[in-house]
């Protein structure tokens, strides 16, 4: 059997019940016509995220205005899946995603969804790839609620307030919380713009989060001569130099 002839794997992510039912039941009249089969469905971004890591999907029907996650954000956390799944995004009107969805060409569907349009989108799928993550961040003026990791073969979440620096390293970023460092292979520039009212520079490769800064005090540069100032964050012993262009954070925080 070719690629062509498998049939497509759907997974449908609503967090009102009427709205899934509403698609599977069309879902099962494109079947008719379109090999596919239906391979999970989730009320919100979270459980979806956990039946994701251990199922294969092809195409994700999302929902983009859920509680606690939107759809927008949930197909970010999608794309650290090894093989990330096409998004189609379901929404009622809204003029500010129907116009980012439109220029940067990813397919949606407009509630109610009718069969005909929903078979378009299918069809499409097939040959489709998915959306990269940059233009995802473009689709949404709110930052996520959460940054993520794909680690023994599941997505993992790392909340945004329990993020006390950002720090970059040759192509990843280390995320620092109390308890742990995680990996991600984000832009640190990115990151400083999509969340710039929780964190501030204070180095060409590192933010911290405001609100976690306790307090700063001189410490000897790399050569051991020179004092400098240092940032002190709640609860680690780790203190992170501030560059010379930076140095007005110190009387901004204090």
């Amino acid at each position: 059997m070719s690629v062509v002839d498998l049939p497509l794997s759907i997974f449908v992510v609503d967090d009102e019940p009427p709205a899934r039912h509403r698609l599977k039941d069309l879902l099962t009249d494109c079947g008719d016509q379109l090999s596919l089969q239906l391979v999970g469905e989730a009320g919100n971004g979270r459980e979806a995220l956990d039946k994701l890591s251990e199922i294969t999907a092809d195409v994700v029907l999302v929902d983009i205005r859920m509680p606690q996650m939107d759809g927008v954000e949930l197909a970010q956390h999608l794309n650290k899946l090894p093989k990330p799944p096409v998004i189609i995004f379901t929404t009622a009107y809204d003029a500010y995603a129907i116009k980012a969805f439109d220029l940067h060409a990813i397919d949606y569907l407009l509630k109610p969804i009718r069969l005909g349009r929903l078979f378009e989108a299918l069809t499409r799928a097939r040959t489709a790839v998915p959306v990269r993550t940059e233009v995802l961040q473009e689709l949404t003026p709110e930052p996520r609620k959460n940054l993520s990791i794909h680690e023994r073969g599941k997505i993992y979440l790392i909340p945004i307030e329990q993020v006390l620096y950002l720090r970059a390293e040759l192509k990843y970023v280390t995320v620092r919380t109390l308890e742990r460092e995680y990996l991600i292979e984000e832009s640190l520039s990115a990151l400083e713009k999509e969340f710039s009212t929780r964190f501030v520079r204070i180095h060409r490769n590192c933010l911290v989060a405001k609100e976690e800064i306790g307090g700063f005090e001189k410490i000897p540069d790399e050569d051991g001569g020179e004092l400098r100032w240092a940032v002190k964050l709640k609860g680690l012993e780790e203190k992170l130099p501030i560059s010379r262009r930076q140095y007005f954070i110190v009387k901004e925080f204090s």
